[in-house]
Protein backbone atom coordinates (compact mmCIF):
# COMPACT_ATOMS: atom_id res chain seq x y z
CA UNK A 1 0.00 0.00 0.00
CA UNK A 2 1.61 3.27 -1.04
CA UNK A 3 1.94 6.05 2.31
CA UNK A 4 -0.44 9.14 0.56
CA UNK A 5 -2.10 11.33 3.77
CA UNK A 6 -5.30 9.63 3.06
CA UNK A 7 -3.96 6.42 3.97
CA UNK A 8 -1.42 7.40 7.56
CA UNK A 9 -3.07 6.38 10.52
CA UNK A 10 -1.47 6.87 14.46
CA UNK A 11 0.17 3.56 15.97
CA UNK A 12 -2.23 0.75 17.53
CA UNK A 13 -2.61 2.18 21.08
CA UNK A 14 -1.31 5.07 20.61
CA UNK A 15 -4.18 7.85 20.96
CA UNK A 16 -7.25 7.15 23.54
CA UNK A 17 -10.53 7.89 22.34
CA UNK A 18 -12.50 11.30 23.24
CA UNK A 19 -14.28 10.79 26.88
CA UNK A 20 -17.88 10.70 26.63
CA UNK A 21 -18.97 12.52 29.03
CA UNK A 22 -23.16 13.60 30.12
CA UNK A 23 -24.48 10.06 28.50
CA UNK A 24 -25.87 8.31 31.08
CA UNK A 25 -25.71 7.01 34.54
CA UNK A 26 -23.15 4.29 33.26
CA UNK A 27 -20.31 6.80 31.54
CA UNK A 28 -17.60 7.78 33.98
CA UNK A 29 -20.05 8.68 37.27
CA UNK A 30 -22.84 10.47 38.38
CA UNK A 31 -22.23 13.81 37.21
CA UNK A 32 -20.21 13.24 34.42
CA UNK A 33 -17.61 16.02 35.48
CA UNK A 34 -20.23 18.82 35.40
CA UNK A 35 -20.27 19.33 39.03
CA UNK A 36 -24.09 19.06 40.93
CA UNK A 37 -27.19 20.51 39.53
CA UNK A 38 -27.19 24.46 38.36
CA UNK A 39 -26.70 26.32 35.53
CA UNK A 40 -23.64 25.22 34.67
CA UNK A 41 -24.74 21.66 34.81
CA UNK A 42 -27.35 22.29 31.86
CA UNK A 43 -26.67 22.11 28.52
CA UNK A 44 -25.62 25.33 26.29
CA UNK A 45 -24.16 26.85 29.10
CA UNK A 46 -21.70 29.67 27.90
CA UNK A 47 -17.80 30.69 28.77
CA UNK A 48 -18.99 33.84 30.76
CA UNK A 49 -21.72 32.09 32.79
CA UNK A 50 -18.82 29.37 33.80
CA UNK A 51 -16.65 32.02 34.67
CA UNK A 52 -18.90 33.51 37.59
CA UNK A 53 -20.01 37.30 38.00
CA UNK A 54 -16.90 37.89 40.04
CA UNK A 55 -14.08 37.25 36.96
CA UNK A 56 -16.22 38.91 34.53
CA UNK A 57 -16.46 41.80 37.26
CA UNK A 58 -12.79 42.02 37.70
CA UNK A 59 -12.24 41.76 34.28
CA UNK A 60 -14.09 44.38 32.95
CA UNK A 61 -12.58 47.43 34.87
CA UNK A 62 -15.54 50.32 36.23
CA UNK A 63 -14.56 53.64 34.60
CA UNK A 64 -14.26 56.16 37.41
CA UNK A 65 -13.81 59.94 37.56
CA UNK A 66 -14.58 62.73 34.96
CA UNK A 67 -13.61 63.14 31.33
CA UNK A 68 -13.96 66.24 29.93
CA UNK A 69 -15.40 66.75 26.30
CA UNK A 70 -13.76 70.15 26.25
CA UNK A 71 -10.64 69.66 23.66
CA UNK A 72 -6.85 70.24 25.01
CA UNK A 73 -5.45 73.46 23.71
CA UNK A 74 -2.49 73.37 21.08
CA UNK A 75 0.38 75.08 22.53
CA UNK A 76 2.79 77.53 20.24
CA UNK A 77 5.38 79.03 22.28
CA UNK A 78 6.80 82.74 21.76
CA UNK A 79 10.50 81.44 20.66
CA UNK A 80 8.74 79.62 17.28
CA UNK A 81 6.83 82.66 16.99
CA UNK A 82 9.95 84.49 16.99
CA UNK A 83 11.41 82.50 14.23
CA UNK A 84 8.64 82.02 11.90
CA UNK A 85 7.52 85.51 11.84
CA UNK A 86 8.71 89.00 10.51
CA UNK A 87 8.66 92.28 12.69
CA UNK A 88 5.00 94.23 12.70
CA UNK A 89 3.03 90.65 11.65
CA UNK A 90 -0.38 89.75 12.50
CA UNK A 91 -0.91 86.96 14.43
CA UNK A 92 -4.18 84.44 14.39
CA UNK A 93 -4.76 80.61 14.57
CA UNK A 94 -5.76 80.78 11.03
CA UNK A 95 -2.23 81.72 10.44
CA UNK A 96 -0.70 79.64 12.71
CA UNK A 97 -2.74 77.07 10.79
CA UNK A 98 -0.79 78.03 7.36
CA UNK A 99 2.75 78.23 8.98
CA UNK A 100 2.42 75.03 10.71
CA UNK A 101 2.77 75.56 14.08
CA UNK A 102 -1.00 74.35 14.93
CA UNK A 103 -3.12 71.54 13.33
CA UNK A 104 -6.59 73.54 13.59
CA UNK A 105 -7.87 76.66 13.62
CA UNK A 106 -10.78 75.51 15.83
CA UNK A 107 -9.31 74.36 18.12
CA UNK A 108 -8.10 76.36 21.16
CA UNK A 109 -4.86 78.09 21.26
CA UNK A 110 -2.25 78.92 23.86
CA UNK A 111 0.55 80.95 23.70
CA UNK A 112 3.49 79.61 26.14
CA UNK A 113 6.84 81.38 27.22
CA UNK A 114 9.24 79.08 26.16
CA UNK A 115 12.19 80.66 24.37
CA UNK A 116 12.89 84.34 23.46
CA UNK A 117 11.46 86.99 21.36
CA UNK A 118 12.54 90.03 19.83
CA UNK A 119 10.42 91.35 17.00
CA UNK A 120 7.08 93.29 17.74
CA UNK A 121 4.01 91.33 16.78
CA UNK A 122 -0.07 91.59 16.88
CA UNK A 123 -1.12 88.40 18.36
CA UNK A 124 -5.07 87.62 18.03
CA UNK A 125 -7.85 85.00 18.97
CA UNK A 126 -5.16 82.99 21.15
CA UNK A 127 -5.06 82.27 25.13
CA UNK A 128 -1.60 84.18 26.23
CA UNK A 129 -0.05 82.83 29.47
CA UNK A 130 1.07 85.89 32.02
CA UNK A 131 4.63 85.47 31.19
CA UNK A 132 4.60 84.83 27.52
CA UNK A 133 2.48 88.61 27.38
CA UNK A 134 4.98 90.16 29.58
CA UNK A 135 7.74 88.43 26.50
CA UNK A 136 5.43 90.38 23.87
CA UNK A 137 4.65 93.16 24.87
CA UNK A 138 8.78 93.68 26.48
CA UNK A 139 9.33 93.19 22.68
CA UNK A 140 7.04 95.96 21.81
CA UNK A 141 4.29 93.94 20.42
CA UNK A 142 0.43 93.67 21.76
CA UNK A 143 -1.84 91.00 22.88
CA UNK A 144 -5.72 91.35 21.58
CA UNK A 145 -7.81 89.95 24.75
CA UNK A 146 -10.84 87.58 23.22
Amino acid sequence: MPLTLHTIQPQKGSTKGKKRIGRGLGSKGTYSGRGVKGQSARSGVSGLQKLGIRQVMLATPKARGFKSNRPNAQVVNVGDLSKQFAAGAKVSPAILEKKGLIVSATLPVKILAAGAISIAITLTDCAVSAAAKEKIQAAGGTVVER
